[in-house]
């Protein structure tokens, strides 16, 4: 052991010790907390300064190790403020984590980490992580939680890291196993597409006055249509959309029937991908609560919750009857797409808001008027 390392495991001392490792060979020793134990993934960073708790039950997350930029984390603790049934990312790295002060928490952060069996780092440079990130690109990662520095291994940390190779994984993740009925006893019926889709969403929708079926992806678009949908929304999720054959063929199959359409996030990029455009991955991608977008069509901007590391190519929209409806301030990144003949539109960010902003509140009602045109009394 060298006196580098040395030397943090004394300032550690009487807690948890972690390692971070990175597929180039980084290797960083913290502080541990929530979970024992190891896991890997795609290293990605969002810079939001709250709402850590729909951030980390986001399914959007699942098979990716989260940095969360804001320098204290965990302040008020553990809300009920949830977008899917547990925690979703593979580990947690934080610069501090604390304490909790607040009136709603029910519990710690790393209690909460601990009773999902995530792992988390502490104490760890996350300012030098980002860096190096947008210099690099998101790469394969690894968190192992350990009672003592000599139960991690250098060399199998980074082994792990370099196992990961999200780009090629195919999730088709469902958050709900079966179809699921919100709203029961309405007349009118929209169908989620469930791959990951955040509870959110759902209860946007329910406000809307719709009966709200979630069906999972895998069933298929007799599934879908068995329930005489109004409209239907296609939701986020994980992976690489591309390598989503199943989803881009029921997504066609969606849009061929004339059915009332909207896509979120990773349903914007299978929209895109159904009608013949291409996708392709970004360098870091667009991860946080800050994130301003200009509306095409009424020259509108807005600050939007986005959490995306593919987007859709704007020079593969011709000949596909999509143009650009939002686009992103900082990078021109293609965020929002409407048809200009079909009742089919998409946003890349996430317009419900959760934790923030409600800027973008008003695709739903957009949506809601295209169900109406289409015959919804």
């Amino acid at each position: 052991m060298d006196e580098c390392l040395d030397g943090l495991v004394k300032r550690i001392a009487g807690a948890y010790v972690a390692a971070l490792a990175l597929e180039d060979g980084t290797f960083i020793v913290g502080k541990g907390f929530g979970a024992l134990g190891e896991r890997n993934g795609e290293v990605v960073f969002s810079t939001a300064m709250n709402g850590y708790t729909e951030s980390l039950t986001d399914p959007s997350y699942v098979g990716q190790i989260l940095i969360l930029t804001y320098p204290l984390i965990g302040n008020y603790g553990v809300p009920p403020d949830f977008e899917s049934d547990g925690i979703k990312i593979e580990a947690l790295v934080v610069s501090q984590a604390t304490e909790p002060s607040h009136p709603r928490s029910m519990k710690s952060l790393s209690d909460w980490l601990k009773e999902n069996s995530v792992p988390g780092i502490m104490d760890v440079d996350t300012r030098m992580l980002v860096q190096q990130i947008r210099e690099m690109g998101v790469m394969g990662g690894a968190v192992q939680v350990a009672e003592s520095l000599e139960d991690i291994s250098r060399e199998k940390l980074i082994r792990k890291a370099r196992e990961v190779d999200y780009d090629s994984l195919v999730f088709e993740y469902s958050a709900y196993k079966e179809p699921t009925i919100f709203n029961e006893g309405k007349s009118s019926t929209i169908v989620v597409v469930d791959y990951g889709v955040k509870d959110g969403i759902i209860n946007r929708l329910m406000g809307l006055g719709y009966r709200v079926v979630v069906v999972p992806g895998r069933l298929g678009s007799d599934a879908v249509f068995s329930y005489n949908p109004k409209g239907i929304v296609i939701s986020n999720g994980p992976g690489n959309p591309a390598n989503m054959h199943h989803a881009i063929r029921l997504v066609k199959e969606v849009i061929e029937s004339g059915t009332p359409t909207l896509g979120v996030c990773l349903g914007h990029q299978l929209i895109a991908l159904a009608l013949g455009a291409e996708t392709y991955k970004m360098k870091y991608g667009h991860r946080g609560i800050n994130k301003a977008c200009r509306d095409l069509v009424t020259g509108k901007r807005v600050i939007t919750l986005q959490n995306h590391g593919y987007a859709v190519s704007e020079e593969s929209l011709s000949g596909t009857g999509l143009k650009p409806w939002f686009v992103d301030c900082d990078d021109g990144t293609i965020e929002g797409l409407i048809h200009e003949s079909l009742p089919v539109i998409s946003v890349q960010f996430h317009p419900e808001g959760r934790p923030g902003p409600r800027d973008a509140n008003y695709v739903f009602e957009f949506f809601e008027k295209m169900v109406r045109r289409n015959g919804d009394s």
